[in-house]
């Protein structure tokens, strides 16, 4: 089982939590409701989210504190989803976690425009618009990625990501998209099926 932490960025906490609660339900109606992912959400405020190492801090105090007693601690691995400035800090603290000897099994960043990302685990991008796709993507994409066609304003993908429509792209993935055009929501649900099968 995955844990998943969500790192916003600047902006109202009402926001992340509309993500939070979305993101839950898409899980419980999923095929992978039978072994759900634990959902962590950083309460960091402000210029905090830039920061990897207040980052690390609350996964090892929520993560690793907790499991001290269990075998091979630090080793359930963890699925970063990323929000615009809290981007920055995430990515650091993905890098750090595996230092520590902790796993990373994807890196989610939606709209992380002008962050460099690069990491030896899966990386995905996630963008308001293509002009924001294709400039984030030449600092580091990975594979399989989202745009939202038609662009949305930036907030929208965080607040209502099951209505924001958009393409698929370097789908590399052996997975089936779902039928009709796709929402970033489902393309979200999408990348953690594959990474709760695997």
């Amino acid at each position: 089982m995955s844990i998943i932490i969500i790192c916003p960025g600047i902006h109202e906490p009402e926001l992340t939590e509309s993500f939070r609660v979305r993101l839950l339900d898409v899980v419980r109606n999923s095929a992978i409701a039978h072994n759900p992912p634990n959902i962590l959400v950083y309460p960091g405020k402000d210029f905090v989210v830039l920061s990897a190492l207040h980052i690390l801090e609350f996964l090892r105090v929520s993560v690793a504190h907790r499991r001290y007693h269990l075998t091979g601690s630090l080793k359930s691995p963890i699925i970063f989803i990323s929000f615009s400035a809290g981007v920055v800090g995430a990515i650091g603290a993905a890098h750090l976690w595996q230092l520590m000897g902790g796993r990373v099994r994807a890196f989610i960043a939606i709209d992380g425009w002008g962050v460099p990302l690069q990491g030896n685990f899966p990386i995905h991008r996630m963008s308001h618009d293509y002009f924001t796709h294709w400039s984030s993507c030449l600092l580091g994409c990975g594979q399989n990625n989202f745009y939202a066609e038609p662009a949305v304003d930036h907030l929208s993908i965080w607040r209502s990501p099951q209505i924001v429509q958009g393409c698929w792209v370097n789908s590399s993935i052996e997975i089936s998209p779902p039928k009709g055009r796709l929402t970033a929501t489902e393309f979200l649900l999408m990348l953690l099926k594959h990474y709760e099968a695997n």
